[in-house]
This record gives structure tokens, C-alpha cells and sequence, in this order.
């Protein structure tokens, strides 16, 4: 199956529950604000992208916001090829200022990018 990058993202989204517990396993972790950052390499070609907004965000609409403002914020960051990501939301997501989230993400994918 062909999975493709949602519109105008520079990535393809992550799925399955293997990939998830593959990436969760071995990669490196970078937490700001209120994100964590996983990553590790992956398959050559566009970065692979996965969102995980747990019950702690909050309800469904809580989490379903969180994960809409992470996408949007992904569609400004550089991303490495080759590389599989996992980001994961915190409560502070939902309410924080846009410009913030993006310097969290920018902020943690250079610092993994750097040790990798």
C-alpha cells in the first residue's frame, strides 16, 4: 500500500502500530515545551511523520486540535530524508502561541539532527 504526504507536507505520515513501537524502541528523544521528539533513521526517501495525542492532552477535541496544530506546525519545519519522527503532544499544545510550537518543533529537530 502507497501511502502519500498529505497536502503540502514535506512528509509521509507514519502508520501501523509496528512502525510506531520500532521508532519508540530505538530512537533518540528531545523534549521541548510542550512536545517530545522522537528520531531515528528510516527509509531513504521522504521524512516519515507520526502524531500521537494522548488522553493527557484531554478529550477528543482537545486531542484532535493538538494534532491539527502539530501538522500545520510541521508544514514549517525542515525535516530530515531518511529520517522517521514521532511527535508527542502534551496538554500545553492545545493553548500554546502557533510561533511557539514551531520553535519547539524547529528547536528539537535541529538538536536531534546535530547527534544523529
Amino acid at each position: 500500500m502507497s501511502v502519500s504526504a498529505p497536502d503540502g507536507a514535506g512528509y509521509r505520515p507514519l502508520t501501523g502500530r509496528t512502525a510506531f513501537a520500532n521508532t519508540y524502541r530505538t530512537a533518540d528523544r528531545v523534549r521541548r515545551g510542550g512536545i517530545v521528539v522522537l528520531a531515528v533513521a528510516g527509509e531513504a526517501g521522504m521524512p516519515r511523520v507520526g502524531i500521537v495525542a494522548g488522553k493527557r492532552v484531554g478529550g477528543a477535541v482537545a486531542r484532535n486540535r493538538a494534532k491539527r496544530r502539530l501538522r500545520a506546525t510541521l508544514r514549517e519545519v525542515s525535516l530530515a530524508e531518511d529520517t522517521t519522527y514521532v511527535v508527542i503532544a502534551d496538554a500545553e499544545v492545545v493553548d500554546a502561541d502557533y510561533r511557539r510550537l514551531v520553535g519547539w518543533l524547529q528547536s528539537a529537530v535541529d538538536q536531534l539532527r546535530s547527534t544523529n
